[in-house]
């Protein structure tokens, strides 16, 4: 019996020590080194080809992003589970696209539920696959041959692989930016790409490439299957080398092959621009795939991948002289109305110069209310476009893309994500606590084909001129002929204002909110208003083109922070600093990313700003056949009803109630204060004495969050145009 033990103890050690350096080391002996390797997909020319059993046949991606990101968590919690990923395959699918790429290996689950989709799908969903590097990776070594730069990625790219063939198992954290469980679904017979990288940091790509400079040790590179021309630059030989050893990785050991791309980005192009134009946008790095040579033993062979948005960075914008991009007839990309089309113009700069197929691995534009960028020429914005709009400019972005002779392209992306940060807003809010509540003035959180809105299965109001959701709702104030009602969730704040004959054409309303003692006024200069309580701001709705919200200036954010940049002064020098109880009521503005120094030749020249407080008459219910994602307010029989969302009245946080504290007394900037109620009052300016106020009782939801899918209006506009081609 002992010896038997004994034998049953070092089998079960034995094969514990195999599984773990199998399944987590990924060691492996072949035994089949003489093996046929074989791919089903291959980059060819300028398009990519599938063979589903009848020969190669051109394959055009339609693709989506594929975000981790859920209400309530963050993206790297992976929380989306099995049901959830294979309904969204079903729209995904429905929708007409046949590709959808991932950043970097997903849970477990997502596996498994492709697998269980696609495995008695005669149309199955195929799949772009990532290989992240995150920002800690990037930003904290500069020099890509650094091992725990070059190494990390490397093992990366091979643990990606050994997780699209169901080998492999990952503990929690034990890769970075990714998944962890048990990955025993081979997937690989769907996946027809690898993706390696990330948006490079230009930093990094142009030390790397200086440090290196001549060292043809670093910038020269012979593999088996790839390597580089003597215009290599070291980084482009480093991503040559691991792509190449991924690619033997994967052969010797499942015995097949994928096409591979390194990925890229306007930053980090093969173009050269005018010194303005690189000066400007501090253009002082390139990765030019071409520099990267396959061999015939490559048969899946390589394609390029670029990240390339209609307003960012729009350099031709600037570019006077197209010809010295390779582009002789400017006139070719103008419209009919003389619009010129600057996406369309840079995406054939790119089809031009790479003699592999292209794809867009991303393109899309934002639905949320606050915008960051112009696009100057064809108004595919990022951000402040209504769902509708949205989806006009993705098919006008997709054709685009398919006219200059691209393989295709990935839309960003399938999901909004609340977890998402804008550099225009983040100063604003809570950075810890974004998962918790929907910021509309973020614009990085609404890219997302689907939405998810708050409330169980419908929200708790609809602007729309239909008051039906307030019936019983107890008004906060009454006024001798007006009532105001509050609500609020976890995107809006909701108000109802009714009055006998309402009417947008006859009056002005006033509705005044003090959320903070820290500050605020009496009397409002501009609109010659007294007030109860000091308010901090003024919503004035005055007919449908001329409603908006006035912050009074001590409270106003953007003078808080980028009052150097957009107002040419420094708020916090003694004279710039309003008084507390100051009567100016300012527009709520928001900075934009433009090339104002290009645009007017001035280096001196402010930054843009728009007016993000004005407010949009419209119908605000999905529902409605005049659907207006964009609408703030609308007028029902007697009624107006108004819904602003939570940071454009200066909440950081309003999951937990939490508001900007005063800019300059005690701080620098934007620091955090609870509250657990506000004033709101009312007025339609007619009376002779200040306009009372009453209070509105806050507590706010914590980390519960409540949402409900749908399915935007850009939605089925991309579905029309992407079925139409089947």
């Amino acid at each position: 019996m002992k010896k038997f033990l004994a034998v049953l103890s070092a089998v079960v050690v034995l094969v514990m020590i195999i599984n773990n350096v199998h399944y987590r080391l990924g060691w492996f002996i072949d035994f089949n080194p003489g093996g046929e390797v074989t791919t089903f997909v291959k980059a060819e020319d300028k398009k990519i080809y599938i063979n589903k059993g009848e020969g190669y046949e051109p394959f055009e991606i339609k693709g989506v992003n594929l975000g981790s990101g859920e209400p309530g968590q963050w993206s790297t919690d992976f929380h989306i589970d099995k049901d959830t990923y294979i309904r969204w395959f079903g729209y995904i699918k429905e929708m007409g696209a046949n590709t959808i790429r991932i950043y970097t290996v997903q849970q477990d689950i997502f596996y498994e539920a492709l697998y269980e989709y696609n495995k008695d799908n005669k149309d199955p969903l195929y799949v772009i696959h990532g290989v992240w590097v995150n920002d800690y990776i990037q930003n904290s070594h500069r020099d890509a041959y650094n091992k725990d730069f070059y190494n990390r990625f490397l093992k990366d790219c091979k643990t990606m692989i050994d997780v699209v063939h169901g080998q492999k198992k990952l503990s929690l954290s034990s890769m970075a930016s990714a998944g962890h469980g048990s990955y025993r679904r081979d997937i690989s017979q769907w996946v027809i790409g690898y993706i390696l990288g990330v948006e490079w940091e230009d930093v990094t790509v142009a030390y790397t490439d200086d440090t290196y400079a001549g060292n043809k040790k670093y910038t020269q590179y012979k593999g088996r299957y790839m390597y580089t021309d003597e215009d290599a630059t070291a980084f482009e030989a480093m991503l040559c080398r691991a792509g190449d050893k991924a690619i033997a990785y994967e052969s010797s050991k499942y015995k097949t092959q994928k096409p591979v791309a390194f990925s890229n980005w306007p930053t980090t192009d093969p173009f050269e621009y005018p010194e303005n134009v690189k000066n400007f946008f501090m253009k002082c790095a390139y990765v030019d795939a071409e520099h990267i040579k396959t061999t015939e033993e490559f048969l899946a062979g390589q394609f390029v991948s670029y990240h390339v948005y209609p307003y960012y960075p729009d350099y031709l914008l600037y570019v006077d002289d197209w010809s010295e991009l390779g582009i002789k007839n400017r006139n070719k990309f103008k419209s009919d109305d003389g619009t010129l089309n600057t996406y369309k113009a840079y995406l054939s700069m790119l089809t031009a110069h790479h003699s592999m197929p292209v794809v867009i691995s991303e393109f899309g534009v934002s639905t949320g209310r606050g915008m960051a960028q112009r696009d100057y020429n064809t108004g595919r914005n990022q951000g402040n476009m209504s769902e509708k709009e949205q989806g006009e400019a993705l098919v006008e972005c997709y054709n685009d893309i398919m006219d200059t002779g691209c393989a295709g392209g990935c839309v960003f992306s399938w999901q909004d994500e609340w977890f998402k940060r804008t550099w225009n807003t983040m100063y604003a809010v809570d950075l810890r606590r974004t998962p918790y509540w929907s910021d509309y003035q973020t614009n990085e959180q609404y890219f997302g084909l689907l939405s998810f809105d708050p409330g169980t299965e419908k929200s708790i109001c609809y602007v729309d001129g239909d008051d039906s959701e307030w019936k019983g709702e107890k008004p906060v104030l009454k006024t001798d002929d007006m009532t105001l009602a509050v609500r609020y969730d976890e995107k809006f704040i909701y108000f109802l204002v009714r009055k006998d004959g309402i009417s947008l054409k006859k009056q002005k309303l006033y509705i005044p909110i003090d959320i903070t003692a820290r500050s605020g006024s009496l009397y409002c200069r501009n609109e010659n208003l007294l007030m109860d309580r000091p308010a901090d701001f003024l919503m004035i709705i005055d007919g449908e083109k001329n409603s908006r919200v006035l912050v009074q200036e001590r409270y106003e954010a953007l003078r808080s922070t980028y009052s150097v940049n957009a107002k040419d002064y420094d708020t916090y020098i003694k004279g710039n600093i309003p008084d507390k109880d100051s009567p100016e009521f300012v527009p709520v503005n928001m900075i934009l990313q433009t090339a104002t120094a290009l645009i007017y030749k001035d280096n001196l020249a402010a930054a843009e700003v728009y007016e993000t407080g004005k407010l949009k008459y419209g119908n605000a219910n999905p529902a409605s056949a005049d659907f207006d994602s964009l609408a703030d307010f609308m007028c029902g029989d007697d009624f107006i009803e108004i819904k602003l969302p939570w940071q454009l009245l200066n909440f950081a946080d309003p999951s937990r109630m939490m508001i900007h504290d005063d800019y300059y007394e005690g701080n620098y900037g934007v620091e955090y204060i609870r509250i657990d109620k506000m004033y709101i009052g009312v007025s339609d300016g007619t009376g002779s004495g200040r306009v009372p106020f009453a209070a509105v009782k806050l507590s706010g939801w914590g980390n519960k969050v409540t949402c409900h899918e749908r399915l935007k209006s850009s939605y089925y506009i991309l579905q029309k145009l992407w079925l139409s081609e089947e």
